[in-house]
């Protein structure tokens, strides 16, 4: 999809390798093993855990590996920032050392890597058929790029463009302060406020923020919830449960709505800031089971309602990541490149 390259060019392998690459954040941890070859990459094995029923990342691995192949490299995407290696995930009480894991899985090197910057090199591992445009830009688009992912937080990354090549950096930008633009907004702020004190974007754009605005507009805007829907929430995931009764809920409409904007509005923010003329794309396991709501809630309009900025961001094309799995393939991609 674009023409990624590691840091090294040099240390690029050609050869086969078999490596492991994982996804890991507060709901689930993904894990699958790959053989990479010259510009193929074969899947041997995935495996699925739920994240919070077990205390470490090695006690995952080393269930998944048995009676498999050992792997040359190992690369972990994870939901937090890393420093030297080492990572306190965000939404889940797990410290992981890239050291550590490595010892304990009997490997030279383990890499770990925010999950949004594994996203990134993903996207070098795309075809056209992995995504949806759903806003039309420039028809050459060139610069910069970046990624925004509502999921169980909110991630974002940038990637760097040097004129030939595209370099991925992570970012905590979802933590980045809620703007509020209108007086609803405002009443919105005040409410998060007094639940969590600092009001991030990632408080309203990520499945927990869906319930934050729902239960706004329930408690504070005195909307009604018909009884069936609280059923269903009780028992169900409650932002899939929320975005998938739009139609038979004015509670529900009002929260999408609200939930669309505010991804468009954090979007230009995005693109405004890291000048991402190339393209944004828009990942994370919720916009794929949204499509139809981005047309119906206008997000085009207010992606491009930044003022003076407007005409810049007209020229970006903006697309959902419909494949599952890149944020897997790219810490594949980046345990063969390092």
């Amino acid at each position: 999809m674009l023409p990624l390259l590691f840091r090294d060019p040099n240390k690029t392998k050609d050869g086969e390798i078999i490596v492991l690459a994982g996804d890991v954040g507060g709901t689930k941890t993904n894990l699958a093993l790959y053989k990479m070859t010259k510009g193929k990459i074969i899947e041997l094995k995935e495996g699925n855990y739920k994240s919070q029923k077990y205390q470490s990342i090695t006690e995952i691995t080393g269930d998944f590996l048995k009676d498999q192949p050992q792997p040359a490299a190992c690369c972990i995407g994870v939901a937090g920032p890393v420093f030297d290696g080492k990572v306190k995930l965000t939404n889940l009480s797990w410290e992981m050392d890239s050291i550590e894991i490595a010892k304990k899985m009997e490997l030279a090197k383990v890499y770990l890597i925010n999950d949004l910057e594994a996203t990134a090199y993903g996207l070098a591992m795309l075809s056209d058929e992995d995504l949806v445009t759903i806003h039309k830009g420039s028809d050459t688009p060139f610069g910069n790029a970046a990624i925004i992912a509502p999921g169980t937080g909110l991630g974002e990354a940038g990637l760097y463009f040097d004129g030939r090549i595209y370099y991925p950096f992570a970012t905590e930008g979802g933590h980045c302060d809620f703007a509020a633009r209108d007086q609803e907004d405002f009443e919105l702020f005040e409410y998060l406020q007094k639940k969590f004190g600092h009001v991030s974007y990632e408080r309203v754009i990520c499945g927990p923020g869906i319930s934050n605005i729902y239960q706004f507009l329930q408690e504070e805007k005195k909307l009604e919830e018909p009884a069936w829907i609280t059923e269903k929430i009780k028992q169900g995931d409650a932002a899939a449960e929320i975005s998938e009764h739009t139609e038979q809920s004015a509670l529900c409409d009002k929260t999408m709505q609200l939930f669309i904007r505010f991804l468009a509005y954090e979007s230009a923010n995005l693109v405004l800031k890291m000048k991402a003329t190339g393209g944004l794309f828009i990942g994370g396991g919720i916009a794929p089971q949204l499509i139809p709501l981005f047309k119906k809630y206008s997000f085009n309009p207010s992606f491009k309602d930044s003022g003076r900025m407007n005409h810049l961001l007209e020229k970006v094309t903006v697309s959902i990541i419909l494949n599952p799995k890149t944020a897997m393939l790219g810490a594949a991609y980046y345990a063969a490149k390092a």
